[in-house]
């Protein structure tokens, strides 16, 4: 699929990972609409993108939101052909803290937002999708969840996080597998420690500590290296199930 005539919608787009994203659809010169539950930022950044992006205020946890900011969607771009998942929480808590035991509501509410939510965005998606006039190859549309190396090597205080991410790493194939009939490819990115807006406002010796933890290079990432990958498996049909480590090889310690 041509990135030239994308009809994107990303999740968490209006900052971060998913802005960057949203900004190489719009300048290879595709369409975006942004879902995101901040409405402050949201409207700012589809502004700043032009004429040809959009936003739509979207809670991705509640699939009645994300019904109806699909189907707004679907309308202003007439279909979508791309789907990036990058709405997500981290609450980082242990298990056993110093005031007692985690409450199972914490534990749920990462699952929720950062597992039930990729999962409703993503079988909505395919659901629109479903009904795209096929390329050459029979392909009707590109969905990419967004996991996280603590997805296979969670650190203390990440019981949640880790296990929302490793099932979102654990729903792919299946999806892929399903959603093959229908020319519809699905794919993950599991990023490592990436200069996200939560990262941009830690004390500079802090990002530089964690950056140097990266074998190589020896710096935290930069969204745009994500939205580089979105962008390379959104143009390579065979790319499909699969789940790609974005890291530069670092191998996240127990804390």
């Amino acid at each position: 699929m041509e990135l030239s005539s994308a009809k994107a919608i990303v999740s968490g787009g209006a900052s971060g990972l998913g802005l960057a994203t949203a900004e190489r659809v719009i300048a290879a010169g595709g369409q975006v609409v942004l879902l995101d539950i901040n409405d402050k930022l949201g409207p700012d950044s589809a502004a700043a993108l032009g004429e040809r992006a959009h936003f739509i205020r979207t809670d991705v946890a509640d699939e009645a939101s994300v019904q109806d900011a699909m189907s707004q969607a679907a309308k202003l771009m007439g279909g979508i052909t791309l789907a990036v998942n990058c709405a997500g929480i981290l609450l980082p808590a242990r298990v056993l803290g110093r005031d007692g035991p985690l409450p199972a509501e914490s534990f749920a509410r990462s699952v929720t937002i950062n597992l039930v939510g990729s999962f409703i965005l993503a079988k909505e998606a395919a659901n629109i999708m479903q009904h795209n006039e096929p390329t050459a190859d029979g392909e009707r549309g590109l969905i990419v969840n967004t996991a996280s190396v603590a997805a296979f090597e969670g650190q203390i205080g990440q019981a949640g996080y880790s296990a929302s991410k490793g099932g979102v790493v654990g729903m792919m194939l299946p999806l892929a597998r399903e959603f093959a009939r229908l020319g519809i490819r699905v794919n993950t990115i599991a990023p490592g420690i990436f200069l996200t807006p939560m990262m941009a406002g830690l004390p500079d010796e802090v990002q530089q500590s964690l950056g140097a933890q990266v074998p190589f290079p020896p710096r935290m990432g930069r969204p745009d290296e994500y939205a580089d990958l979105v962008v390379a498996i959104y143009g390579n049909t065979m790319i499909n199930g699969e789940t790609i480590r974005l890291d530069g090889a670092i191998r996240m310690q127990p804390k």
